[in-house]
């Protein structure tokens, strides 16, 4: 096997990989098989008569082949070959089509671009020809649609199953309440092409799986996270190493965000940062801690300059640096990463050489329902205040979300505090425990019958059930 080392104008036709190990007894037969696995690449290195490009030279080691015995030179086992293309005044013009153009209203649009020699009009044809996949239309993608939109990005692949909710509005940016209600890939779509009409969207309208993600990955240059758990993420980690493809990620809570690409030329892999997710319940989501509705567009924006940057082939990527941002103090911090030999999926011996199940790997397998016995619906929950009956209302929810709402006559008593303050309560009292959603309640009725508690009911669905089932008075958020 020789390794063939591919440069950065051309690394776009082969996946992104700067080097590709390929079997061949000589250099024109490793070329052969290079460009019958990347066809893409096959144009842009020889002629219509099959020959050889002129302005593309392809060195054994240290020699140029055209001094040798050009295809004929043998190869051996552990050789490398150099793609050398010619380069104009710093900037990749091997890698824009031939044919790629801008009309005149593309030219006036993409002015304020053009004019900025980093980028000028052969950058914003690399734009126009790149295929960038965003997995998530909500916090993240948000200002990510937005913004790859407006840059120009010629072919955009969304990947989406949820509905716009109310509560979407205070920080997804893309929809509106006039969207509420509809799918956000429509609504992301409609607002990204009001932005462009130039663009190309895909919509993928599914869940990402193990079954579906190489096939969904395999067409884009570059994939951006803008998930909100960690199945998927890992998910979008070890289908964008198998297929070679750069990860620009991107995580938000509360008043904190990441970012980082990885995947990247030997960069790291998410796996590399975190081998092991957190256990389930431990890092709680965003519907139950908050987040600062302009953060992710901080993330969001700094996700979207990575991604520009990777294309136009400009700039320092945030390739093994995880940059930290905290908006309470406004400040930027940056730690050094490393790929770990290691890692299970980009590490010198992998282990992880397919998709597997995420959601066993995060812990949270769907299991086999548990008995219904030790649950109330809200409705029951109604009927036993309305008859009288004596019982404790037990809210686990944070006192600021109590203050949103609550039902009277309910105890607050956060989930953090209930194994301190056990003594609040009586063992012989009926307690009917409830959060916001029902998953804090259910830890809350776990912890009273470990205490000694007998008759412990979790009411189904926390408040925002009570608020759909038995008094729509009561706000959602």
């Amino acid at each position: 096997m020789a390794k063939v080392l591919i440069p950065t104008p051309l690394r776009q036709y082969v996946n992104n990989l700067d080097a590709i190990e390929v079997a061949g007894g000589a250099v024109g037969d490793v070329l052969a098989s290079l460009t019958t696995q990347f066809p893409d690449l096959r144009r842009h290195l020889y002629n219509d008569e099959g020959k050889l490009r002129s302005f593309v030279n392809v060195y054994l080691g240290d020699e140029d082949i055209r001094y040798l015995n050009k295809g004929a030179t043998p190869v051996k086992d552990g050789d490398t070959i150099s793609i050398v293309p010619s380069i104009a005044g710093g900037s990749a013009a091997a890698a824009v089509e031939a044919s790629a153009s801008l009309s005149k209203d593309e030219v006036l649009r993409y002015s304020r671009h053009l004019i900025l020699p980093e980028v000028g009009m052969e950058g914003q044809l690399k734009l126009k020809q790149a295929k960038v996949l965003l997995v998530g239309t909500g916090g993240l993608g948000a200002p990510l649609g937005l913004y790859l939109a407006a840059a120009g990005i010629g072919r955009i692949g969304l990947v989406d199953f949820d509905v716009v909710d109310f509560t979407n509005l205070q920080r997804q940016v893309i929809h509106g309440t006039k969207d509420v209600g509809r799918k956000k890939l429509d609504s992301a779509a409609d607002s990204m092409l009001d932005i462009n009409p130039f663009l190309q969207i895909d919509k993928f309208e599914t869940a990402l799986t193990s079954e579906n993600a190489l096939g969904i990955l395999k067409d884009y240059d570059l994939v951006i996270d803008g998930t909100d758990n960690f199945p998927t993420r890992y998910l979008v980690n070890d289908a964008c190493v198998l297929l070679g493809k750069p990860n620009v990620y991107g995580s938000i809570f509360r008043f904190e965000g990441q970012s980082t690409v990885f995947a990247y030329q030997g960069g790291p892999c998410y796996r590399c940062l975190y081998p092991e997710p957190p256990p389930p319940g431990l890092v709680p989501s965003c519907a139950e801690g908050g987040v600062l509705g302009i953060l992710p567009g901080t993330i969001g924006l700094i996700q979207a300059t990575e991604a520009v940057k990777l294309i136009l082939g400009i700039g320092e990527p945030l390739v093994g640096r995880l940059l930290l941002y905290d908006a309470l103090g406004m400040r930027f911090r940056e730690l050094k990463l490393r790929r770990d030999p290691e890692c299970p999926v980009c590490g010198d011996h992998p282990t992880v050489t397919k998709l597997i199940d995420y959601q066993q790997f995060c812990g949270i397998a769907p299991q086999p329902a548990a008995p219904s016995s030790g649950d109330i619906e809200p409705a029951e929950v109604k009927a036993k205040m309305d008859r009288g009956e004596k019982f404790v209302l037990l809210d686990v929810r944070e006192p600021h979300e109590y203050q949103i709402c609550h039902i009277t006559n309910a105890k607050l008593i956060p989930l953090g505090e209930v194994s301190k303050r056990l003594k609040e309560l009586d063992l012989n009292d009926q307690i009917v425990v409830h959060c916001k959603g029902g998953v804090r309640s259910l830890k809350a009725q776990a912890i009273l019958k470990e205490a000694g508690f007998q008759n412990v009911l979790n009411m189904k669905g926390g408040i925002l059930a009570w608020s759909d089932k038995v008094d729509p008075s009561t706000p959602k958020y």
